[in-house]
Parts: C-alpha cells; structure tokens; sequence
C-alpha cells in the first residue's frame, strides 16, 4: 500500500516540483485528513521537508503541500524518549513542530532519512536526540535497505531474551 502512495506522491505533486521523493511517512495530525512528512530532494540537490495533507474529491486523491521547510534550517530532531516505543518527536526549526508519526518505526525511517541526506548532501551538525543510535546510523551492524524489519527484528530478540531469563530458576 504505501508503495503505491509513494508512487502516486512522486507522480502527482513532487515529479510537477522538479523533485524527488525519498521518504514519507504518515503523521496523526487531523481526525478527518490524512497527512503525510515527506523528505525530497530537489535538482539543486536541497533537502525539503514537507508536510503534505492526502484528500479525496470523488474517486482522485488530491495532495496540497501545508508546510515547507529546508533542511538546512532544521536544528534538531528529538525523538522524545529513547526508551520507549513511542511515535512522538519533535522538529526543531525557528519554532518547535511537535508530530505523531503512524507508528515508531516511521519516525525512526524519517530520522535515519534525514541523517543519511544530511550526510549526503549538508555535511551539517543535525542533532538527533531521544533516538537509538543504532537504528539511526547506517553503519550500524543493522543496517539495510529494509530498516524497519531489522528494528522489529531487534526488539523480537530483546523480548524473547527477557521472557528466556525471565524463567530460568533463580539458585538458591
């Protein structure tokens, strides 16, 4: 499914912006809309980050751009609690945008997005805080095209470890 949102994304509203589309995920953001945080990259070769709100009108999906920033201009990304599974994060720009990503996992993507074309193409001292570094950073040993199945993948393992020590007799 968000492949194909992706795709229809990249046609209708970046492709007409001389844009591409390298991450989005869904934010709660309204009851009644659907949002989506986009990151691109322009022929200039600038990062945007984009709040784009999803409707209908009759059976065509209509995108509206609601909010525009650079990535040069984001200070900081603070993911909230670092040890917790939570969706929340703030984005640090001259105001503080508080979000709710869809699920966890989302906002880690658009993080490690964010990380990756900082490094590409600012080189710039982005902040992330109140995030995993290990499921931020590509050189991490879980890295791979498909992160979101390694981050569940990890906390399986973590929850299975828990529940193994979590019945073995204590001695006495």
């Amino acid at each position: 499914m968000s492949s194909l949102v992706k795709e229809d994304l990249e046609k209708k509203l970046f492709k007409p912006l001389s844009q591409h589309l390298c991450e989005f995920i869904e934010i709660e953001f309204s009851v009644k809309d659907r949002y989506y945080l986009c990151v691109s990259v322009t022929k200039n070769e600038e990062v945007k980050i984009i709040m784009v709100k999803h409707y209908r009108i009759g059976l065509d999906e209509k995108y509206e751009v609601t909010k525009k920033w650079s990535l040069n201009d984001l200070q900081m990304i603070d993911g909230k609690e670092a040890d917790t599974d939570n969706p929340f994060f703030d984005l640090h720009f001259k105001k503080v945008y508080s979000l709710e990503a869809y699920s966890c996992a989302s906002k880690y993507a658009f993080a490690r997005t964010v990380n990756k074309l900082n490094h590409a193409y600012l080189k710039k001292d982005l902040q992330i805080v109140n995030f995993d570094s290990t499921y931020i950073n590509d050189d991490s040993i879980w890295s791979s095209n498909n992160k979101d199945c390694l981050v569940l993948m990890r906390i399986c393992f973590y929850a299975f470890n828990l529940v193994c020590l979590s019945l073995c007799p204590l001695p006495l």
